[in-house]
């Protein structure tokens, strides 16, 4: 079986600070992570001055500032993330940062040469956005929340549009229409999507997690499926994992109780660690599938299993009988599937109580 992929998720939770972020990208090397993400953007490109913090954020952050103000103070300049990027390496871990605008998604690609494209869970009706990405011909990791069958679909067909012409621009949203359909969308990107279920919601209940939708989305859409969670705590990650998610995304910070939008609903290093560590178990305990005994579960059985006895003295030409033939410990003579065929039989030979029967 094919290890999770597992994205531990620094997003905005370095407060602006790289030695902050640098120190992330240690800790999450160090828990067995696959991969570090970040967050790509310019402030005043992602928000306008009127767009209002949401609530959790305004919870986590104070009421003051509007939501650009915030942003602000979160942004990483390039410098700073070609900067992670390196460190990245040298903790032999990946580096992934989410685009929230075309230029940031052209430096990733350029600057820092990103093996594969997150997509948020906000950005999935942001049409240009997706064509751009899908343009590169990267992986493309794409979160749900938020999103309806229809609207996931839509999105799909961006992508398959992009990867299925050569960056050809499109003259209006109908042009997408002929890769909208089903099977288009799985032969142009079932090695190239990966689609995250995710609820927008933060932190999110365990009432309002609804990861039977993995099951849903991956028999919709034959691609591959993932989670990006938001609840609090590990076990539901691992419930996604034995569902079938081959990807899991979890924030992460290094402490709690520090003061910005996300900190709250992520886990603190040693938690990150001990969920890696559960996956890992939870992955080798899922085994193939198939419904076989292991070699070593035959001794196992010779001991728990049991055999045709004789539960009274039998002489030789005596008839197997329900008076003096049982089924005992241990397995390893006759089945009891077989007591039926011998009553009636004539013993073979002499027994003694609680022997085990031969074959006749």
């Amino acid at each position: 079986m094919m290890e999770t992929f597992i994205i531990a998720e620094a997003g905005v939770n370095h407060n602006g600070d790289i030695s902050r972020a640098i120190k992330m990208v240690k800790v999450a090397a160090n828990s067995g992570a696959d991969a570090i993400k970040f967050q790509s953007f310019k402030a005043d490109r992602m928000v306008s001055q009127l767009a209002k913090k949401a609530d959790y954020q305004s919870k986590n952050t104070g009421k003051s500032g509007s939501q650009l103000d915030m942003l602000k103070e979160l942004e990483l300049s390039e410098l700073e993330q070609i900067q992670l990027a390196e460190e990245c390496k040298k903790n032999n871990i990946e580096f992934m940062s989410t685009p929230f605008d075309i230029e940031s998604a052209d430096f990733l690609a350029k600057e820092i040469n990103i093996k594969r494209f997150k997509v948020g869970s906000g950005e999935i009706t942001n049409a240009p956005l997706l064509l751009g990405l899908g343009n590169y011909r990267k992986p493309i990791i794409l979160s749900t929340g938020m999103s309806n069958i229809p609207e996931i679909q839509d999105a799909l067909s961006v992508l398959a549009y992009a990867y299925g012409n050569e960056k050809k621009e499109p003259s209006s949203s109908d042009s997408f229409k002929s890769f909208s359909n089903l099977k288009t969308i799985q032969e142009v990107l079932r090695d190239s999507i990966t689609l995250l279920h995710c609820t927008s919601l933060y932190p999110t209940q365990p009432e309002s997690v609804n990861l039977l939708a993995i099951k849903s989305l991956r028999k919709r859409f034959n691609l591959e499926v993932g989670f990006s969670d938001h609840s609090q705590g590990i076990s539901i990650s691992l419930g996604a994992v034995a569902l079938g998610a081959k990807v899991i995304e979890k924030h992460f910070t290094l402490d709690k109780c520090l003061k910005g939008p996300d900190h709250k609903a992520s886990l603190e290093p040693n938690e990150l660690s001990q969920m890696i560590k559960m996956i890992r178990v939870l992955e080798i305990s899922l085994g193939s599938g198939e419904k076989i005994p292991f070699k070593d579960e035959y001794k196992t059985a010779m001991v728990a299993r049991k055999s045709l006895v004789a539960i009274n003295n039998i002489d030789k030409g005596d008839m197997f009988s329900q008076t003096n033939l049982g089924i005992k410990r241990p397995g390893t003579g006759i089945s009891p599937f077989s007591y039926w065929e011998y009553l009636g039989q004539k013993a073979s030979r002499n027994y003694k109580i609680d022997e085990i029967i031969e074959p006749q």
